[in-house]
């Protein structure tokens, strides 16, 4: 199976020479996904709504590359406030229930934004029945 690129559209991608996600073969990676919705473009201002929009751009893309969340097996959160951990954690909840991929969490001095609170990698694998 080719390398096959995965983009939302936003013309930042092309700008920045990155795809939003790499399918290769079982695996798909996506790369660090901040809060905003590509539709509008437009960032909420809450950690709680942001880590909601990352999460469902992570599952658009998945889904474009034929992936589930239910495939994610690691995680990689970037938060610029460590005071916003425990609502990010509850989203995490949602979104992960049993699922529960190896995680990291770095707390960062600022992303490319200052609006951005939190950004959001992951790695997926394709589950075979």
């Amino acid at each position: 199976m080719p390398r096959r690129l995965i983009s939302t559209g936003s013309p930042f991608e092309k700008t920045a020479g990155y795809s939003r996600a790499v399918i290769d073969g079982d695996f798909a990676f996506v790369a660090g996904t901040t809060g905003y919705d590509y539709t509008t473009m437009v960032i909420p201002a809450d950690i709680t709504s942001q880590a909601r929009n990352c999460f469902g751009n992570i599952e658009a893309a998945l889904k474009d590359g034929g992936f589930a969340m239910a495939d994610i097996v690691r995680a990689t959160y970037y938060i610029t406030d460590i005071a916003d951990a425990d609502a990010f954690f509850a989203v995490c909840g949602e979104v992960f229930g049993e699922i529960r991929p190896a995680t990291t969490l770095l707390v960062v001095a600022g992303l490319y934004k200052p609006e951005m609170k939190i950004e959001i990698e992951v790695t997926a694998k394709r589950r075979t029945a």
